[in-house]
């Protein structure tokens, strides 16, 4: 695009508005992480118009010369303040920080866009980037999960907010990786108290797995790590009855052939016998609520 070509006629050329050509960018974005600071060395640009300040501005965003496409964002609002590019530079450098893994920084100049534009047609975008900002900070199943709680909180907005858009549906799939991140804590975190034989807090994290996390793939291994407890504890029956779920739901698991291995050096195989086909949630649900 020429550095003189207004904001509108980005519009008219893609019509989905000054954020559509952005939406596949997160998915991109690490392809050019690699040379997307080149502008460091270049000089801050000279206060032109607000026009031309916001082309410069996309034009540094296309060709990944993010840290550059910031200082002109940030000129334009703070000589226009009331220009009709204005909005549009506060969402844009929301986004040129993102590129640069500035989340913290993306999340507040984002905030700041929804708070002065809160019915803005860009709304949505804005709300998904805030939400794809917590989502990267998504620390390693050993660290703290406060970061996963709060994307998928920023996630669930996204959805509740805009429920008929693409943001939504992607929004949707992330949440389900968040459950699943936040399943395997409690896994690793059960699987520590089972080792050091602390019995009662390891199914309190087991039992939070099944009852909490069903859509995840932590399940199987969380009934198989109760059968597990529940034999060294002596809950012969407990045992039995939640190897019963097991082979009820998951019956060609791995978990499942370990369970029964467990079972059988007990006696405790009557009852069990595995399903030819696997079970949804809703069947887990009512096969573990009535057992327990």
């Amino acid at each position: 695009m020429s550095p003189r070509r207004s904001r509108y006629s980005l519009r008219l050329r893609r019509p989905g508005g000054v954020v559509a050509w952005l939406l596949m960018a997160p998915a991109i974005s690490l392809l050019v992480a690699c040379n997307g600071n080149s502008a460091i060395t270049e000089n801050a640009p000279r206060v032109g118009s607000a026009e031309t300040l916001y082309n410069h501005g996309v034009d540094a965003l296309r060709s990944n010369r993010y840290l550059l496409a910031t200082i002109q964002f940030e000129v334009l609002q703070r000589n226009y303040p009331y220009s009709q590019y204005t909005a549009n530079a506060q969402l844009m450098e929301g986004y040129a920080d993102y590129l640069q893994s500035k989340y913290p920084e993306a999340v507040q100049q984002l905030d700041r866009f929804l708070e002065l534009h809160p019915t803005s047609t860009d709304a949505a975008y804005a709300f998904y980037l805030e939400a794809l900002c917590y989502y990267e900070q998504i620390a390693d199943v050993q660290r703290d999960q406060q970061g996963t709680v709060e994307a998928m909180d920023a996630l669930e907005q996204v959805i509740t907010r805009f429920p008929q858009t693409p943001y939504a549906r992607d929004a949707q799939l992330k949440i389900d990786l968040c459950r699943d991140h936040l399943a395997g804590k409690e896994m690793l975190v059960g699987r520590f108290y089972q080792e050091q034989r602390n019995y009662q807090a390891a199914v309190n994290r087991y039992q939070r797995v099944v009852q909490d996390f069903q859509t995840t793939n932590h399940v199987p291994e969380a009934l198989e790590r109760l059968v597990e407890v529940y034999l060294d504890l002596g809950l012969l029956e407990q045992a039995r009855k939640t190897g019963a779920v097991l082979a009820y739901n998951y019956p060609d698991s791995k978990w499942y052939r370990d369970a029964y291995d467990h079972l059988r050096d007990h006696n405790l195989i009557k009852g069990i016998s595995p399903r030819t086909h696997k079970q949804g949630r809703n069947a887990l649900s009512r096969a573990w609520n009535s057992i327990f």
